[in-house]
């Protein structure tokens, strides 16, 4: 598996109706988010330790909230806010 990032449940429900503008900002940002992960969990799929929780992160235009999952190796974007 390779680590990534997806919208949980799916992009639909996380982002309806957010400028495209700030989408863009927030998938830059999980993308820097994935590359911190993959190299924090080398092999994240043998990962035995507790989960870290949900965290957030400001981008420009607002804030996103996700959870990083090393046996998944994913990066799930739960909820995105716009100002």
């Amino acid at each position: 598996m390779t680590w990534g990032w997806e919208y949980n449940p799916d992009e639909n429900t996380i982002a309806a109706g957010a400028p495209l503008a700030f989408i863009a900002q927030v998938e830059k940002k999980a993308d820097e988010i994935v590359r911190a992960a993959a190299v924090l969990y080398l092999d994240g799929t043998t990962y035995q330790g507790p989960g870290e929780g949900m965290k957030s992160a400001d981008v420009e235009d607002g804030i996103f909230w996700y959870m990083i999952v090393p046996r998944d190796e994913r990066v799930y974007i739960l909820r995105i806010q716009s100002l």
